[in-house]
């Protein structure tokens, strides 16, 4: 049996970072050290972060007041910011700097009157925190037939950004469905989706071939 090896491959810089972020903060503080969602999709990794003496929660509702939380490399809404400043919680932020850079241009599209659409995959933890920037209308679309379905108040003045994580084919696909619905549609200066994604993805592409 023959075993082929992608080439980049593991996790990403992002995922790398948070993943120290919280060995770095079990070092300085101890435990327990709360994590709000799981570091990464490795039970290897969270196993071993468990045992050193990292608490993985689902809501900051199962942090005691005051403690130590660290947020993950997904973000989070803006509301859960809110919710730890009230609750005195030290908060370590291991937000990935591409999602960070998403929260920004919702942030100033929002600011600037743009309706706002985001390209992503309901229930995931990012787009939940990307969906929690703002308040009011956020349309969430997932596939071409999403944005067939559309329906929007100014059609003059939208814009949209993407999940970082995203199919790069598909998502291609559903930007160009935006543009023939939406001649005008404003999109991020830079494509959203992560280099290590689309990097990874083409690697599977030429494994393929």
């Amino acid at each position: 049996m023959k075993i082929y090896l992608a080439k980049p491959r593991g996790f990403c810089a992002g995922v790398d970072r948070a993943i120290e972020i919280v060995d770095l903060s079990l070092k300085a503080y101890g435990a327990p050290i709360y994590v709000r969602h799981e570091i990464v999709h490795s039970r290897h990794v969270v196993n071993t972060l468990r045992d050193k003496g990292a608490v993985f929660v689902e809501e900051l509702n199962e942090v005691p007041d005051g403690a130590i939380v660290i947020f993950s490399a997904h973000g989070v809404a803006k509301e859960v910011w809110e919710e730890s400043t009230r609750r005195n919680l030290k908060v370590i932020d291991a937000t990935c700097p591409l999602v960070i850079k998403v929260h920004n241009e919702v942030n100033r599209d929002y600011t600037q009157g743009y309706e706002l659409i985001l390209i992503g995959h309901a229930g995931h933890p990012e787009v939940i925190g990307t969906l929690g920037q703002v308040p009011g209308k956020f349309h969430l679309v997932s596939s071409v037939s999403d944005v067939e379905k559309l329906q929007v108040e100014n059609r003059q003045h939208l814009s949209y950004v993407t999940q970082t994580t995203l199919s790069v084919d598909e998502c291609r696909d559903i930007v160009a469905a935006l543009n023939r619905r939406f001649p005008g549609i404003k999109g991020p200066h830079q494509e959203d989706i992560c280099y290590a994604t689309q990097n990874r993805q083409n690697a599977v592409k030429e494994l393929a071939k």
